[in-house]
């Protein structure tokens, strides 16, 4: 599996999930972010600005998922890691037209995901929550009234992990 944006707040909880599968996991991130990933149980780490194609062709597996958190060129260019019968998934909401054309040329598919709240999934996600897996890695924090700049901070890309909102508690101070 390759994820691209491994390092972010939904990437470096995917990367998790899958290794606790028991999929061979291959993150994408900024070449300082390596280790984090390393850390997360990464069994490849490939810098962002790289050529993701070439560097996964590298790598001596055949992906079968690529799970796309970023979007732009990567997207498109993360296609040709797929083996026969592969899928692209990606959590972003854009026009996909060019996306789904080129799968289809490759013989791959691709499709962006929905989050649903679905019985058994979740139940998956809570035993291995209960296990101590995965972990999430706190990015920073941030009053409520700084939601926009968690939002911001967040979308930029760069952080570690996820941004938490704190809220101080209801009632007279």
């Amino acid at each position: 599996m390759l994820v691209l944006g491994a390092a972010g707040g939904v990437g470096h909880l995917a990367v998790q999930v899958a290794k606790a599968r028991g999929a061979y996991v291959i993150g994408t991130a900024s070449a300082d972010k390596h280790d984090f990933l390393r850390g997360l149980g990464t069994d490849e780490a490939i810098d962002r600005a790289a050529d993701i194609a070439k560097e996964a062709r590298d790598i001596d597996v055949v992906l079968d998922v690529v799970l796309d958190l970023v979007g732009g060129t990567d997207r498109l260019r993360s296609l040709d890691t797929l083996g026969p019968g592969g899928v692209l998934v990606s959590s972003l909401p854009v026009d996909f037209d060019e996306v789904t054309r080129r799968a289809a040329e490759l013989g791959v598919r691709a499709t962006n995901i929905v989050v649903e709240h679905e019985r058994a999934a979740m139940t998956g996600i809570a035993t291995l929550a209960g296990s101590g897996r995965p972990r999430a890695h706190i990015a920073g924090t941030y009053p409520l009234a700084e939601v926009a700049k968690a939002h911001m901070d967040a979308e930029a890309g760069g952080a570690l992990g996820k941004p938490v909102l704190t809220v101080r508690p209801w009632g007279p101070s």
